[in-house]
């Protein structure tokens, strides 16, 4: 799958008392970014909760590399594949747009529950493929 990307700005709600992005605020840039790639492909998550389809996050690594700073702007880049047989990982880096640098390199691991039971999907099509089917 071609890799994915969405761009932000830092909001100085977003700093914390050394200036630069708090850390936890990176994990709302990801999960926004991962909705917006996830949406791109068809998917929909107040839908699928109506569906009892859950996609949720099974595992987070972050790797902190340069701070974002007040109104920076940045993109998140995203590549997502298979890993075994239940497992979509999300490969997710930030860029600050104006020197080109990462600040953040980051995997999600994320599996899909149906009515409370894990299901096999293969790649982010084969989800969006199973979610639109009418067999749920």
């Amino acid at each position: 799958m071609s890799e994915f990307s969405v761009e932000f700005t830092v909001r100085d709600y977003e700093l914390d008392m050394q200036g630069i992005v708090n850390n936890a605020v990176y994990q709302n840039y990801l999960e926004h970014a991962r909705h917006e790639f996830l949406h791109y492909h068809g998917i929909d998550f107040a839908q699928l909760t109506e569906r009892g389809i859950i996609l949720v996050v099974k595992n987070i690594s972050m790797d902190f590399k340069k701070s974002l700073r007040s109104r920076d702007k940045f993109k998140v880049v995203i590549d997502a594949y298979k890993e075994g047989h239940l497992k979509i990982v999300f490969k997710q880096t930030i860029i600050n747009l104006s020197d080109n640098t990462i600040a953040l390199k980051a995997k999600v691991t994320g599996v899909c529950l149906v009515n409370g039971k894990l299901v096999k999907p293969t790649s982010v099509k084969e989800i969006a493929n199973f979610i639109q089917s009418e067999e749920l």
